[in-house]
C-alpha cells in the first residue's frame, strides 16, 4: 500500500496555482515523471542519497537517536507522527525533529514558526503543539484557520498568544536553517526518517523507508552500539 508522502517539488512549480498541483497529484506517476515533475502523492521513494551525513548522528550522550525531517501540513507526517512518538518513549531514545516546511503548502512555514515560539515557553510545550496539529491537520485548511487552532491551543495552555508571534523574525530563521540542513542532506520528500547511532559496529544511520520495520532498525541500533556489558536504553 502506498503512503501519501510529500515531495520537494522543482522551483519551476512551485509558483503553480492549486488547481493545477492537485491535478498533477492526480495524474497517473507515470506521466507526471515523464514530464519532469514531481507529484505530492505518490509511492516512497526508495532511499535518500545522503549528500551530507555530518547531521545524521545521536545528541551527545546518546547511543541511538531517531531524526526526522517533517512538514506540519504533509499528511504522512501527520500518520508517522504517533509511531514516532511511541516509539522514543518505549525505547527512551531522542526524537530529533527538523523542520522542512514545503513551498507548496500554504501554511506549514507558519506552523513550524508557531512552534518555534511554543518551545520557548517550554521544550515540551512546543512538541505538544506539534502533536496537536498533526493531530487537527485534517480540520486546518488555511493559515486563518491555523490561527484559530493556535490561540486555542495557547489558551487551554494558559499562555498568552501575541498578535504578532515573531516580530524580528528569530523563528522563521530557525526553521530556515533546518530547511537548509536538509537539503544539504539531500532531504526529497517529508517525513524522512532515519535512526542513527554513535560509535555503533554496524550502520551509523538507518533510514527508515519502510515504517513497520522501525522497532526492528532500532533494536538493531541497540544491539550494534551495546557494549556487551548489558543492554541499556
Amino acid at each position: 500500500m502506498h503512503r501519501f508522502f510529500c515531495l520537494v517539488l522543482p522551483a519551476r512549480r512551485r509558483h503553480h496555482r492549486a488547481g493545477l498541483f492537485l491535478s498533477l497529484a492526480s495524474a497517473a506517476l507515470l506521466a507526471a515523471a515523464a514530464a519532469g515533475a514531481h507529484a505530492q502523492f505518490g509511492a516512497p521513494a526508495p532511499g535518500t542519497h545522503v549528500l551530507d551525513p555530518a547531521a545524521l548522528r545521536p545528541p551527545a550522550g546518546a547511543r541511538v537517536a531517531i531524526v526526522e525531517f517533517e512538514d506540519m501540513e504533509c499528511p504522512d507526517c501527520a500518520m508517522a507522527n504517533p509511531l514516532l512518538k511511541e516509539a522514543a518513549a518505549k525505547y527512551r531514545i531522542p526524537w530529533m525533529r527538523h523542520d522542512f516546511p514545503l513551498p507548496q503548502h500554504n501554511w506549514s512555514m507558519q506552523a513550524a514558526v508557531n512552534a518555534r515560539w511554543f518551545d520557548a515557553k517550554g521544550k515540551n510545550l512546543g512538541d505538544e503543539y506539534r502533536d496537536q496539529v498533526f493531530a487537527a491537520q485534517a480540520s486546518i485548511y488555511s493559515p486563518e484557520s491555523l490561527r484559530q487552532f493556535t490561540e486555542k491551543f495557547a489558551q487551554s495552555r494558559g499562555v498568552a498568544l501575541p498578535f504578532a508571534i515573531d516580530p524580528l523574525g528569530r523563528f522563521a530563521r530557525l526553521v530556515k536553517e533546518d530547511y537548509a540542513l536538509g537539503q544539504r542532506i539531500g532531504i526529497e520528500h517529508t517525513p524522512t526518517i532515519w535512526v542513527v547511532t554513535a560509535n555503533s559496529k554496524g550502520a551509523p544511520f538507518v533510514e527508515v523507508v519502510d515504517r513497520s520495520k522501525l522497532y526492528r532498525l532500532i533494536d538493531q541500533a541497540l544491539a550494534d552500539t551495546s557494549s556487551g556489558k548489558g543492554r541499556t536504553r
